[in-house]
């Protein structure tokens, strides 16, 4: 069974056809090769010898005119000639007269009797007939036995000379030629097999090494990439499959990253969760302070692990274009004020001062409920950090068919070389988690995600005394 499957596909794979052309590509020119040789020698014979034989009969026509042999058939010379004639072409000659009276036939066979013939009628109007029969192997030609008329200048037709040649010795130098032409048309498909392997084999063998690489290469990624530089489209191939197997690297880091990160991020509030419910369950303190304590640990962290989850899906709706996003005109005043409103708590608790500086209504084109996601993440970043004098300002500015919304809050700088990774998920400036940009550090990956769904900018600028956060909306209906 494990044989016949390997016939199988050895007669659907590329060798196999890269075979079956090249042997039909050397067969097949060599039997129209064959057919054209003996073909061409047929026709060129024929024509070489009935030019031949025509001019003979010509030079035969004129002297049997000029010795009036068509009233006087006994001549002597004239018989031998037209004798010699048929000998030498073995062939017959007959000549007849103005009534279709053959007055001469060379084998002896119809003298005296009466021929009418298509050919021979159409020679009596002065035509020089040639005729190639190849079914039955002869030529035959009609000559117009014919004379000037002195008074008019017209030509006379006394009769007609009507010579068969056969083609037997044509034939059979066609029947040698296409006896040779079968050996050369041998030689050529065992020269066209015997190429095709080779070339077939020259032809596949990249894509044997494509292959082994790649089975190499699944084994783990490693820093291998495939590389076979044979032909135009190997090598496309291979650049392409490099672009994938990188494309695929960063996949599987971030993969990991992000299971690792993951990990790191719940570990601790699934331990204080444990611990803490481990003592209400042993009682370690059974007075209502701690327990109260103990189970607003448990809510806290609970409720810490439930937006996690929750900003990573939000992420991955974003991140792989399943979330749509709906554009409407709104006021984006409003929603800021809104914002604030609500996050008054968390400001006062972090004992902060907030000055919000924009005018009356400033309208906008966006997703009014993702951009009310980034106000509050730039906002809660800031409550967060805010330190020194502890002063947040959250600004909107109205630029050319631009808005701008920033949120700047004093402190510490952030090290320029931590910028361009603020927005990756999971990143944080300070690891010993004293500064945390985006609380678990997924907050910023969804303003960027959204900003980027929006084909808006958005960014951060350090201050001597500072932070500030900032992105920009579409003044204008209709833009995307």
């Amino acid at each position: 069974m494990s044989r016949f499957k390997n016939v199988i596909n050895f007669f659907k794979s590329l060798k196999f056809r890269l075979i079956l052309f090249l042997i039909l590509f050397g067969i097949v020119p060599g039997i129209v090769l064959k057919v054209g040789i003996v073909k061409t020698y047929e026709d060129r014979s024929v024509s070489i010898k009935t030019s031949e034989i025509l001019s003979q009969a010509k030079i035969l026509a004129n002297q049997i005119v000029s010795n009036d042999y068509l009233n006087y058939p006994n001549s002597t010379i004239i018989n031998a000639e037209l004798d010699q004639l048929s000998n030498i072409y073995d062939g017959r000659v007959m000549v007849i007269d103005n009534e279709f009276h053959i007055i001469k036939d060379t084998y002896d066979l119809d003298t005296n009797k009466t021929i009418i013939s298509k050919e021979v009628i159409e020679s009596y109007y002065g035509q020089e007939i040639k005729k190639y029969d190849a079914e039955n192997r002869y030529i035959e030609l009609t000559v117009p036995l014919s004379r000037p008329v002195e008074q008019t200048g017209a030509t006379e037709v006394l009769g007609v000379m009507l010579v068969s040649v056969s083609t037997d010795s044509i034939n059979l130098n066609m029947e040698y030629l296409a006896r040779n032409a079968y050996v050369i048309q041998l030689i050529c498909a065992v020269a066209a097999v015997f190429l095709a392997v080779i070339l077939s084999i020259q032809l596949v063998k990249p894509f044997h090494k494509m292959s082994k690489s790649i089975d190499e290469i699944k084994t783990g990624y490693g820093e291998d990439a495939l590389s076979v530089n044979d032909y135009t489209e190997t090598i496309e191939i291979c650049k392409k499959f490099n672009e994938m197997l990188g494309r695929m690297k960063v996949l599987d880091d971030s993969r990991q990253e992000f299971v690792s990160n993951v990990s790191h991020e719940l570990k601790t509030p699934i331990a204080l969760i444990q611990g803490y419910a481990e003592g209400l369950k042993e009682g370690i303190n059974d007075d209502p302070e701690s327990t109260e304590f103990y189970c607003n640990v448990i809510i806290d962290e609970a409720g810490k692990m439930n937006r996690m989850v929750k900003n990573l899906l939000i992420l991955n709706q974003l991140e792989f274009g399943s979330d749509e996003v709906e554009f409407e005109r709104f006021d984006i005043v409003k929603l800021v004020k809104g914002v604030i409103a609500s996050c008054d708590i968390l400001i006062q608790q972090a004992e902060a001062n907030i000055d919000f500086i924009a005018g009356e209504s400033a309208y906008v084109w966006a997703d009014e409920f993702k951009t009310e996601q980034v106000v509050r993440n730039y906002l809660t970043n800031a409550i967060h950090h805010a330190e020194n004098e502890k002063r947040i300002e959250v600004k909107i500015i109205r630029t050319e068919g631009k808005v701008r919304v920033s949120v700047f809050n004093s402190g510490k700088p952030i090290p320029e070389e931590d910028i361009p990774k603020l927005w990756d998920k999971f990143y944080k400036v300070d690891k010993a988690h004293t500064r945390e940009y985006g609380g678990n550090g997924i907050g910023l990956s969804i303003v960027k995600a959204i900003m980027e769904s929006f084909h808006q900018g958005y960014g951060v600028k350090n201050y001597d005394n500072g932070v500030e956060f900032w992105f920009e909306l579409d003044a204008k209906c209709g833009k995307v």
